[in-house]
């Protein structure tokens, strides 16, 4: 992030799935309330994150005292978090792929399973792609014909423009290697493209979604790297 927020005034924020090891000037901010410190932030930033903010901000005492310990014991984030964006009718193989990237340790979102009753789709959505690391987008014929996929696509591409490579797609048919739509054959011409055309058979999915775990593994997670 890089921000320097020398004199800034705080209260009521929310600091969610971010690292905040690169932040400057936290030893001049005033909070004026408490602020909402996810535990997600405090792991991506190694819990260097000043003690006079946090208890400023509301966190226990308790937890400040045990905070470098909890987060020195648990193991180091390895994968990228991940949102899905896929069509409906290809409902099956993404509740296949989200359930095995969970259990596999890639913390994941994708709307039928984690929208809430009340949720604005289309602000929850939008908001997610941003919180998460990376968009899994799933191709299809179904997907290339979705105004709702190309949205959340332009979404990611417009992350990507402030940070890191946000598209990870794979395709389960060749209609993406055919289709005239602007959006997907840019990502034709301009992407790699995981295979997981033969996705119903148990060995070659396998494989392939060992390929985009090697993908989604992260490197050690430095202030002001990159994806």
């Amino acid at each position: 992030m890089g921000a320097n927020i020398s004199q800034a005034r705080i209260t009521m924020a929310q600091f969610g799935n971010v690292d905040l090891r690169t932040i400057q000037g936290w030893d001049t901010v005033n909070n004026l309330g408490p602020s909402t410190i996810g535990i997600d932030t405090i792991c991506r930033s190694g819990g260097h994150i000043p003690e006079s903010f946090l208890r400023d901000a509301g966190v226990p005492e308790t937890f400040l005292t045990n905070m470098h310990a909890l987060v020195a014991s648990m193991s180091s984030i390895d994968y990228y978090t991940c949102f899905i964006s896929y069509a409906s009718k290809d409902q099956a193989f993404a509740e296949r792929l989200y359930a095995d990237l969970q259990q596999k340790g890639v913390r994941c979102w994708f709307a039928p399973e984690d929208m809430k009753i009340g949720d604005n789709i289309h602000a929850r959505i939008d908001e997610s792609i941003r919180l998460y690391d990376k968009l899994l987008l799933v191709l299809s014929e179904h997907s290339i014909a979705s105004t709702w996929v190309e949205r959340e696509v332009a979404t990611a591409l417009e992350k990507e423009q402030q940070d890191q490579r946000v598209l990870f797609p794979i395709r389960l048919d060749e209609a993406v290697m055919q289709a005239f739509q602007a959006w997907a054959a840019d990502i034709r011409r301009a992407r790699h493209i995981g295979d997981f055309r033969e996705w119903k058979e148990h060995d070659k999915y396998k494989a392939a979604l060992e390929r985009l775990m090697g993908n989604l593994r992260t490197e050690e997670r430095l202030p002001g790297g990159r994806g």
